[in-house]
């Protein structure tokens, strides 16, 4: 296990914001940053990172919590692996004591795949490095595309020998588990290697670690595919990766653009050029997994093709999705016969990035032109283009962003604007139908699932009717359904007086709002000054006056909060907010983070519009003695309120069976009211 002592350096030292901009694209606002949250797909940013609590909260999905807990989410890693994580971005050295061999095990395995793919990339470099056949034909290779041996190293490419299982042997004898080698897709079932006389290229997540490669054979061979990439493994989606983003993603927040290419040589080289903001589809159509990685980091992609037009039409028929997500795309024709990767080698860097920037168009104009010139003098060809425009249109998620398209598109092909408009509202309107009948759908096979959960077990075929059914046994409903005290058979008002279920007065509702209230100013100012004086902090302030009464929280996680509380001030420890963000168990973080986050901020003008406001209080989340003083006075009133009709009952029940002293309920309801009466005036609360 890691030591208690490296886990508060890991905790002390990792900032969210640093932690977070790994993956995401940040933008500053206010106190806060914002940006489109990594979790869920989304088109309005409501993901917000707080540096100065050291949170992070999605107001979308709900996700929320500090440093470590974003790196375990975002990288599906354990807790554990989370702290290794950190340690390793900060430079921290791990201390551990010892563990049990089934933790041991279990994390070794989690790396394992990791290890394995990371070895593999050495293998194939030492393989193109220090072998005849590996300099002579795959260092070659390389170095006649123009790749500095610098370029080569920093993207880890390699060979993989022409051997039927070189590979796998030498991993074997290594030490290297075969069963691996099989589930990584590095061997076949066979023990032969999957990857043979290829050049390579590793493919890297968005932390740097190898999870997958691409293979491209060196010599033409009508029978075999000219690359072959690692079959989906536990670490490989091929639908959520893009070839380059470990090493684009940097420089595509920075310069807020992502470029696209099809291949891994061109994504090298045009990084050599210090065109850095590029990643690699790898001959794929892009997915939504892939463009949601995009879109973490910026909304404007451009797109650069190297084929003719009618290549580039059918290519431009798989971007819907593009649009779909809110990406605002552009596309790149470049010469003819030329990629970026020979084109910037031929026109240098800076001829490269003036090029791409005059002839950037935007997709749907690129589009509508491109069909145009297709459709010349051609009404019926004319009609098709004016649906696969209105189409691609429809997909845009900004209605203004929308409209402005179909005005420019109008313009363009000499069509009537409102006849756009119109079709453009059709397909608007029968995509939202088609989405709503699929969330019905949906809805319709969950009601489904959790029925049959809920279904009682089969009888068994003993006690099954034979024959037909009786008559009107298919009105029934299909599931009985439960009424209050169990019974299930009859309405209440169709059962007999004697068998009617006697009246109960339930538990009154909403005292857990007074206990939340509590909790949240312990979590976010349990350490602040209650009395200057005595030095008494709020959290002593409130666990003295609610640990008698704790034991009748209604909830018990916030129970729990104030048992973690007390727990703290028996060690001598303070009851900061870190107390409760960094904990271990993951319901008390994810309440602190909710308590701890707010959509909201305060007004840049506050001061200014306040300022008599401000000249006599703290700040409102400054100013925690009065806070909790208010917080503690209404818990009480709601717990007076509680107390009043708890009696009432019992007085009820002594007078109707006529046993017990009614008299000493009658003076406790008369001390109880007046403590209310007391307390409400106090708050200025009507008492009905």
């Amino acid at each position: 296990m890691i030591k208690q002592k490296t886990i508060d350096e890991i905790m002390e030292t990792a900032r969210v914001e640093d932690v977070v901009e790994d993956f995401v694209n940040l933008k500053r606002r206010g106190v806060n940053l914002i940006g489109l949250c990594p979790f869920h797909n989304e088109k309005t940013p409501s993901f917000t990172v707080s540096p100065s609590k050291g949170i992070y909260k999605c107001f979308g999905c709900g996700e929320g919590g500090d440093a470590l807990k974003f790196v375990m989410e975002h990288e599906q890693l354990s807790y554990p692996e989370g702290l290794r994580y950190l340690a390793n971005k900060y430079g921290i050295e791990i201390e551990e004591t010892e563990v049990s061999d089934e933790a041991r095990a279990e994390r070794q395995h989690q790396e394992s795949l990791f290890l394995v793919n990371e070895f593999a990339k050495q293998f194939y470099q030492e393989q193109m490095f220090e072998t005849d056949r590996g300099k002579s034909v795959a260092l070659s290779y390389f170095k006649q595309r123009g790749f500095r041996e610098e370029v080569i190293k920093k993207f880890g490419l390699g060979y993989a020998p022409a051997g039927k299982d070189t590979f796998t042997l030498t991993a074997v004898q290594k030490g290297y588990n075969a069963d691996l080698l099989k589930q990584l897709g590095l061997t076949s079932q066979y023990g032969r290697d999957f990857f043979r006389d290829r050049v390579m290229f590793p493919i890297h997540n968005l932390s740097g670690k190898v999870i997958g490669f691409g293979g491209r054979i060196l010599v033409k061979d009508i029978k075999a595919p000219k690359y072959v990439n690692t079959p989906e493994t536990e670490v490989y989606n091929k639908s959520k990766v893009l070839y380059g983003a470990f090493h684009a993603k940097q420089a595509i927040r920075k310069l807020d653009e992502c470029i696209l290419v099809e291949g891994y040589t061109d994504v090298i080289s045009l990084h050599q050029a210090d065109v850095k903001n590029v990643v690699a589809s790898s001959g794929t159509s892009l997915t939504v997994g892939q463009i949601s990685l995009i879109k973490r980091y910026t909304e404007n992609i451009k797109i650069l093709y190297d084929g003719d037009k009618a290549g580039v039409k059918a290519a431009l028929r798989g971007l819907g999705l593009v649009l779909e997500q809110g990406l605002n795309v552009k596309i790149v024709l470049l010469p003819d016969g030329e990629d970026p990767d020979s084109y910037v080698q031929s026109v240098g860097t800076d001829a490269f990035r003036n090029y791409i920037d005059q002839e950037a168009k935007d997709f749907i104009m690129f589009q509508a032109g491109l069909l145009q010139e297709e459709a010349a003098g051609d009404p019926v060809k004319l009609s098709k283009l004016i649906q696969e425009i209105v189409e691609s249109i429809s997909k845009i998620p900004d209605p203004i962003k929308r409209s402005l398209y179909v005005r420019e598109c109008a313009n363009l092909m000499g069509v009537d604007e409102q006849l756009l408009v119109n079709e453009a509202n059709k397909a608007v309107e029968a995509r939202l139908r088609k989405k709503e009948q699929e969330r019905q759908r949906e809805a319709r096979q969950q009601e489904r699932a959790r029925r049959l959960q809920e279904a009682p077990p089969p009888s068994s075929p003993k006690s099954l009717p034979q024959g037909p059914p009786p008559p009107g046994a298919g009105d029934e409903p299909p599931f009985p359904t439960e009424e209050p005290g169990g019974i299930t058979d009859l309405p209440f008002e169709e059962l007999p007086p004697e068998e009617m279920p006697a009246p109960v007065r339930e538990k009154p509702v909403g005292d857990g709002f007074q206990e939340r209230d509590l909790v949240r100013i312990l979590v976010t100012g349990g350490d602040a000054q209650f009395d200057q004086e005595d030095g008494l902090t709020v959290a002593e302030y409130l666990i003295a006056n609610v640990e008698d009464v704790l034991d009748e929280f209604d909830n018990s996680l916030y129970q729990r909060v104030f048992q973690i509380a007390m727990e703290a001030l028996s060690e001598g420890k303070a009851v900061t907010p870190k107390l409760f963000l960094h904990h271990i168990e993951d319901d008390v973080q994810r309440l602190a983070v909710d308590l701890s986050a707010s959509p909201y901020e305060y007004s840049e003008n506050w001061a200014n519009k306040w300022e008599i406001f401000l000249n006599t209080q703290k700040m409102p989340d400054e100013n925690f003695a009065k806070d909790s003083l208010s917080a503690m006075k209404r818990f009480r009133l709601r717990k007076l309120n509680r107390m009043i009709m708890q009696n009432a009952d019992q007085l009820k029940a002594v007078m109707e069976k006529g046993e017990g002293d009614y008299m000493v309920h009658l003076k406790l309801d008369q001390k109880l009211k007046q403590l209310r009466n007391e307390l409400a005036k106090e708050l200025g609360t009507v008492v009905f």
